[in-house]
């Protein structure tokens, strides 16, 4: 299995991205899909979920409403979509897959590589 996660970039605050991951080796349209971050000299934290059934998100307090997460079973593929850029954004990004979510944090089984965003002032 393996998730691939592009899209990152140097972008201006108040700018948009958007962050894809490509999984390879099973299938996911049944799994939980999401995203977590880790800003330099931080801790990785979660940033977006979208489960299984394609109908249900969560979102980190620090991102809603700025970020929309969608799937595309079809091409195995998660996506992030993120407005409203701001330099506090600045991250790696890392796609993960399966899993549960529970208790408001998410426990994947699979973790992409990341994609590293950095948002100018």
């Amino acid at each position: 299995v393996q998730l691939q996660a592009f899209g990152g970039a140097l972008v201006q605050a108040g700018g948009s991205l958007r962050l894809s991951c490509a999984a390879s080796g099973r299938s996911f349209s049944m799994s939980n899909m999401g995203w977590f971050r880790q800003a330099p000299g931080k801790e990785r934290e979660f940033v977006a979920l979208l489960a299984w059934s394609g109908r249900t998100t969560y979102y980190a307090d620090s991102v809603k409403g700025r970020v929309t997460i969608s799937r595309d079973n079809a091409k195995n593929t998660v996506y992030l979509q993120m407005n409203s850029l701001k330099p506090e954004d600045t991250a790696v990004y890392y796609c993960a897959a399966d899993g549960d979510y529970r208790s408001g944090n998410y426990y994947p089984n699979y973790w992409g590589q990341g994609t590293e965003v950095t948002v100018s002032s």
